[in-house]
């Protein structure tokens, strides 16, 4: 459907209409997010014990797949299909215990805690039953430090999309950084979702959009690593500003670092600051509005409010205004594509690579 040069210096961006085409739209919503890896949000608070259970839509408002993760008597985290393999009724409606394992409301169907069938009434008669349709479908989940996670069908191997960021921050104890409900808000932005990811995938508006952040950066030492599933974006302080006080033999030991900022393809932004962390979620609801997701998770309550993570409500707040109006200007007929700046935008050019090459399988 698309084709992006690998050679950044001779490559141009998607078109203008990917962002605007309901047929691309939907396409995304099966070849892209339907085999990604999203976070079951809220898990690392409410799945804490044995037999604690949440049901979750696996992407809310646009992927719509009833499931339910949870931790069985052993302590294993499982995630499974939440609608019953006899007339498809919800199972588990809210969140709870399942001290009787699981059981529908409907016609008694009960599962296991592994989602395997168990009995139900009036079956005198039935042939070649139970079978494994009558079990309920599992899908890998897995926890990185306190986040779960699951697919519905994964392309990527959930070590290698998740590792290089591992790599980077592994010194730092994200298992004890703590949710703070207050810090974290909902924004609903009104265009396509690639268009949010595009802006964050490029320092190269900072100086222009972001006038407070770019203050304590020093921008011409901002760099971006590519790798194969994800990026990150090295925020060096300008001086004077809080840093990361990086571990002797870490890769960037020395460097004075205020932001390290990674995305994994294709929506989820994890930002981490000598406070702690902003991770956003972007969530596609229509074509043209995108929800976005901020919540903030504190390590070291003194740093707040001081340096590149000082007012992470400002920067979104100017970015979600930039993206807007380049949402407009890609309708225009006048707009084909832009080009990508070598040294600014090699993650946006990361970006359209994996969406292209998503769209083609």
């Amino acid at each position: 459907m698309y084709a992006i040069d690998p050679d950044i210096r001779k490559a141009a961006t998607l078109p203008g209409t990917f962002y605007n085409s309901p047929d691309v739209f939907d396409a995304c919503r099966e070849a892209v997010f339907a085999r990604s890896w999203q976070m079951i949000t809220g898990a690392e608070e409410t799945v804490k014990l044995p037999l604690d259970a949440m049901p979750f839509p696996f992407m809310e408002g646009f992927i719509e797949e009833p499931l339910l993760v949870l931790q069985d008597a052993e302590q294993r985290l499982r995630c499974m299909s939440n609608v019953c393999t006899h007339r498809g009724k919800i199972l588990v409606e809210h969140p709870g215990k399942l001290d009787r394992g699981i059981i529908c409301s409907y016609h008694g169907r009960r599962f296991g805690l592994d989602g395997a069938f168990v009995s139900m009434p009036e079956t005198q008669g039935m042939e070649n039953f139970p079978c494994a349709d009558d079990n309920l479908t599992p899908l890998q989940v897995h926890r990185w430090r306190q986040f779960v996670f699951t697919s519905l069908d994964p392309a990527i191997p959930f070590d290698n999309w998740v590792g290089d960021m591992e790599r980077k921050i592994g010194f730092l104890p994200v298992e004890q950084f703590r949710f703070q409900p207050a810090r974290s808000r909902d924004y609903l932005v009104r265009a396509n979702w690639a268009l949010y990811c595009d802006n964050y995938l490029e320092g190269f508006h900072i100086p222009f959009v972001h006038k407070s952040l770019a203050a304590g950066l020093d921008w011409g030492a901002y760099r971006t690593e590519v790798s194969r599933w994800s990026n990150v974006q090295v925020g060096i302080a300008k001086g004077g500003e809080e840093v990361f006080d990086l571990p002797l033999g870490h890769e960037d030991y020395g460097q004075s670092i205020a932001g390290y900022y990674f995305w994994l393809y294709p929506n989820i932004m994890f930002n981490f600051y000598p406070w702690g962390l902003s991770l956003n979620i972007v969530r596609p609801l229509q074509q043209h509005l995108t929800k976005v997701s901020f919540r903030a998770y504190v390590w070291k309550e003194e740093k707040l409010g001081i340096g590149a993570g000082a007012d992470v409500d400002l920067v979104e707040r100017e970015d979600e205004a930039v993206v807007e109006q380049v949402q407009v200007g890609t309708r225009s007929r006048f707009y084909k594509h832009g080009r990508f700046s070598p040294r600014q935008e090699q993650g946006v050019h990361h970006f359209h690579s994996l969406l292209a090459a998503s769209l083609k399988t």
